[in-house]
């Protein structure tokens, strides 16, 4: 390298580490110098670049882990780490798992004393994170020990974390008003607002209500679930589960306040005594999640109330248009719908998907449809008036309109014309109005008819969970006034209330064994519909159908099949209950060409277990590569570290003594 430009480089090197006079600027740089006098025990700017959105800004050196200096850092193996994390585990814990690592690399400094982040905050941290860490085979980071690194609550510590939450207050006048009232601020609501009142909310109603978060959006913002049931918290068996999801495009914000608007008026009207209310949450549970998008929000929301804008706020901080970044599901099931065993339910997620752009709030959602036996689902957006229906994805792909219905046509045009019968404006019959063109439909449609486009979040739902998911276009204006708020709630108030209690139509029950042992995963079939339902951990299921006579089998890896023949009355208004009893067989004397074993299905997961950065089955090691006890090569991820040669993290293998 020629002397000059080495020169220039040790010079832009010690400019970046801030060198002290005796050290040269290469050693200080790959920190082999120690801090100066005054340099130590001094409070300092904080500029390392991963962790410039700490809640603090001053630091000192050395650190926790005895790291002299910036450059220290910068080269090691610790800040390598949180550096890559968000690659290695797909988006899984972050940015809270980077965060909490910067604050043991760059520790909190007050009045020159350094102030450790506090233990409860790590025990959280691990106890979310460890599984995304035992995913990938890597051992938990020794410097996230919260042991070691991290002090009690009786010590002076802090949260390192308390930027990225929503600090909400509730105070005893919040919870105790004077009576209760279903006064609702038909407003438009910040991020935190939104917040607040949610939580505010699930405190008033604490016995039949709670928050929790699916995990953060892409800037790091909780997507916050409020629930309302008789026991919050937990699926009861022979309770089914509705959700609505609001705001996914983030310029869409009517149905984003209309939730927010729900979940007052749920709580409200429980605790007044309405006895609707009140059976409606005591035999349902009710999910409500207000903005999938809250990044889209903001942004949508600097133009203003008003701004028809069609893009501004539409997609995620990635730039990502989370209603197209789902599997496609839809286009396979197109494919071998002719072919008379293939499976048209619970279709495995292709591995090549995760080679694609995967946004965090996508992935969130996903597992929580997984998690959570859902049986119907509503998504709210905005552009137009009229209800939505599965399959959004024409059946010929060069179509971009063409019918193309599920094998539950009819249960999907029962549950879209319930909301639009209880929808005023959706219902009238007027062609000028916004949405009449849908009018000779009924103010339904399906979604391939209407414009095809593939990777929605409701063919994914239908086509791998039990889930039937609608698309409630709310209004041809995305960002409404707030004066038009109002008109909003009461046109669609008894239209949501009324999709809701449409869980509780069709049949449910629950599969056992001879000896009373539920059975979870266990195949539930219609004579005639090709897509089947599967039972829940308890055993429990819902089928949602039409008034009509039906033949119905329940059929489990390593049981018998049984089948039933039910008749559903016109005017039934609830579910029927139909219970079925397996008994064991011999797996090797019988076929289950449509069952696939339970251990193997947990074993292949796609959602949950599939590595996209594995190495393919025979490729060959990469040079200079150990070899492991286990599977005679390092883990995948152990190339990410080769820069450090043989500094690299032995300490993140799990088969390497620490």
């Amino acid at each position: 390298m020629p002397t000059a430009l080495l020169l220039l480089l040790l010079a832009a090197c010690c400019w970046h580490v801030h060198c002290s006079p005796n050290c040269h600027p290469g050693d200080r740089a790959l920190g082999r110098c120690m801090p100066t006098a005054e340099e130590r025990g001094t409070c300092v700017d904080n500029i390392l670049g991963y962790c410039n959105d700490l809640p603090y800004s001053k630091t000192m050196f050395p650190n926790a882990l005895d790291q002299q200096s910036r450059g220290e850092i910068e080269f090691s193996a610790e800040y390598i780490l949180l550096s890559v994390i968000h690659n290695l585990l797909q988006g899984e814990c972050n940015p809270d798992l980077r965060i909490v690592g910067c604050a043991v690399l760059a520790p909190r400094c007050e009045k020159n004393k350094m102030v450790k982040p506090c233990r409860r905050v790590c025990e959280t941290l691990k106890k979310n994170c460890l599984p995304a860490f035992n995913a990938i085979d890597m051992a938990w980071p020794y410097f996230l020990d919260c042991d070691r690194f991290f002090v009690g609550g009786e010590e002076e510590c802090h949260d390192p974390l308390e930027k990225l939450r929503a600090n909400i207050e509730i105070t005893s006048e919040d919870l105790l008003p004077e009576t209760p009232s279903t006064f609702i601020q038909f407003v438009h609501h910040s991020y935190s607002e939104m917040v607040r009142v949610l939580k505010k909310t699930a405190a008033k109603c604490s016995q039949v209500s709670k928050t929790y978060s699916l995990g953060r959006s892409y800037e790091g913002k909780e997507l916050l679930v409020i629930e309302f049931s008789a026991n919050p918290g937990q699926h009861k068996a022979m309770t089914p589960e509705f959700r609505y999801i609001g705001n996914m495009h983030g310029n869409e914000v009517a149905g984003r306040e209309l939730l927010i608007y729900l979940a007052q008026f749920l709580c409200s009207e429980y605790l007044l005594g309405n006895s609707r209310i009140q059976t409606l949450i005591n035999t349902t549970r009710i999910h409500l999640l207000p903005s999938m998008n809250p990044d889209g929000y903001e942004h949508a929301a600097e133009e203003g109330a008003g701004y028809n804008g069609w893009t501004n706020g539409r997609l995620n901080a990635q730039n990502i248009d989370l209603n197209r970044n789902f599997p496609d599901l839809t286009s396979e099931a197109h494919k071998i719908i002719r072919m008379p065993l293939a499976r048209l339910d619970h279709m495995p997620i292709p591995e090549s998907y995760w080679d694609n752009k995967i946004a965090p709030e996508t992935k969130a959602v996903m597992k929580w449809s997984r998690s959570i036996p859902f049986v119907i689902s509503g998504s709210l957006h905005g552009g137009d008036l009229v209800v939505s229906y599965p399959y959004d994805f024409s059946r010929h792909p060069l179509e971009e309109k063409m019918f193309s219905p599920t094998p539950d046509e009819k249960v999907f045009q029962m549950l879209a014309k319930t909301y639009v019968a209880a929808h005023p404006v959706m219902s009238d019959k007027s062609t000028g109005r916004c949405g009449g063109n849908f009018n000779s439909k009924g103010g339904i449609i399906n979604g391939a008819e209407w414009y095809s486009f593939s990777g929605g979040m409701a063919d994914f739902s239908y086509l791998h969970t039990n889930c039937f998911e609608l698309t409630l276009e709310l209004g041809c204006e995305k960002f409404p006034t707030e004066d038009e708020l109002y008109s909003i709630w009461q046109n669609n108030k008894e239209a949501m209330l009324s999709l809701i209690e449409m869980v509780h139509r069709g049949i449910k029950g629950i599969v056992k064994d001879e000896h009373g042992n539920p059975i979870k995963k266990a195949r539930i079939s219609v004579r005639g519909i090709r897509h089947d339902i599967t039972t829940g951990e308890d055993g429990d299921y819902f089928r949602l159908l039409i008034p009509g006579s039906y033949i119905v089998s329940a059929e489990a890896f390593g049981y018998s099949k049984v089948t039933k023949k039910i008749t559903l009355p016109a005017k039934m208004l609830k579910a029927g209950h139909v219970d079925f009893v397996l008994k064991r067989v011999e797996v090797r004397n019988r076929k289950f060409p449509k069952v696939i074993p339970e251990d193997i299905y947990e074993r292949f997961d796609p959602l949950d277990r599939f590595n996209p950065h594995a190495q393919h089955e025979g490729a060959e090691p990469s040079e200079g590569e150990e070899a492991s006890s286990r599977n005679g090569e390092k883990p995948w991820w152990w190339s990410y570290f080769s820069m450090l040669g043989h500094n690299r993290p032995s300490w993140l293998l799990k088969n390497e003594e620490n």
